[in-house]
């Protein structure tokens, strides 16, 4: 699973549309659009710091705990 599936599927969990998310994060629409769309890499320490952030004020939505995996291949 890519990085931006990673951030499309942890969007769809915390329940925003993508403007929502953005919003939240503070991070340009566009930017997020092109991670998903595998435009744009994003960065694992940007992904590992959103997740900290979402688990952390608790706005992920399920009862199992949303992860990314320490190993991934590029």
């Amino acid at each position: 699973m890519s990085r931006g599936s990673k951030i499309n599927e942890l969007r769809e969990k915390m329940g925003m549309n993508r403007r929502e998310f953005c919003d939240y994060l503070g991070i340009p629409y566009r930017t997020v659009q092109d991670w998903e769309a595998g435009k744009r890499e994003l960065p694992e320490y940007v992904l590992r710091l959103i997740l900290y952030r979402a688990e952390m004020e608790h706005v992920i939505k399920g009862d199992s705990k949303f992860s990314v995996g320490d190993k991934e291949s590029n």
